[in-house]
């Protein structure tokens, strides 16, 4: 395991960039922030294309939150492409939701809609100290915005699912976060990282 300190500074290294063999942490805002979200509607929406893609392109899912006017999810896409895996996600559940949205809701040009803001954030995740920071940043982010008084309570996110305790479940969350060759990977790809490094400061 790595220091916490040293990993925060390589993963922001990595930020948005794939890493194979490592869980990121996701998030994604509605753009200009309109809380769609606050509708049960857009929320199952949301969550039945994340399952779906989730099994068409093999990924586990380890956590996540809906809010308001946003998301964060920790997800480890089994071949390492988060921009590719979060693209597809993006593309799948604007189409869903513009369609269910009010008109014009999120027109930016006469002929354009824009559901999500340009981009995900996606940050990786290896360490433990990293992994369950983000766990409960994830869980306890409707307790911050006091949406709830527990965290058990609140229906858009996977706590109840990821302490096994009883709910209905829309998106089931892995209890086993990581592929068979993950070790194998995130090693190369550290090692591929370093040696560019390197050639960068020979220049």
């Amino acid at each position: 395991m790595l220091c916490a300190r040293s990993s925060i500074s390589m993963a922001q290294k990595w930020t948005n960039k794939n890493l194979p063999g490592a869980l990121h942490f996701v998030t994604g805002n509605v753009n200009q922030r309109l809380p769609i979200f606050r509708r049960e509607d857009a929320c199952l929406a949301f969550l039945e294309e994340l399952r779906n893609l989730k099994i068409k392109r093999d990924c586990k899912i380890i956590a996540f939150v809906i809010m308001p006017d946003h998301i964060h999810f920790i997800a480890n896409p089994r071949d390492g492409k988060i921009r590719e895996w979060t693209g597809a996600l993006k593309s799948l559940t604007a189409r869903r939701l513009i369609q269910s949205a009010p008109p014009d809701c999120f027109r930016v040009k006469e002929s354009e809609n824009q559901f999500w803001q340009e981009s995900f954030k996606a940050l990786p995740l290896w360490s433990d100290w990293m992994i369950w920071q983000k766990i409960n940043y994830v869980h306890s982010n409707p307790l911050k915005a006091r949406l709830v008084d527990s965290a058990k309570d609140y229906r858009w996110s996977s706590f109840r699912g990821f302490y096994k305790m009883d709910c209905e479940e829309i998106l089931q969350v892995d209890p086993d976060w990581w592929w068979e060759d993950d070790a194998r990977k995130l090693s190369a790809a550290m090692a591929e990282w370093d040696e560019e490094v390197r050639e960068k400061y020979k220049k």
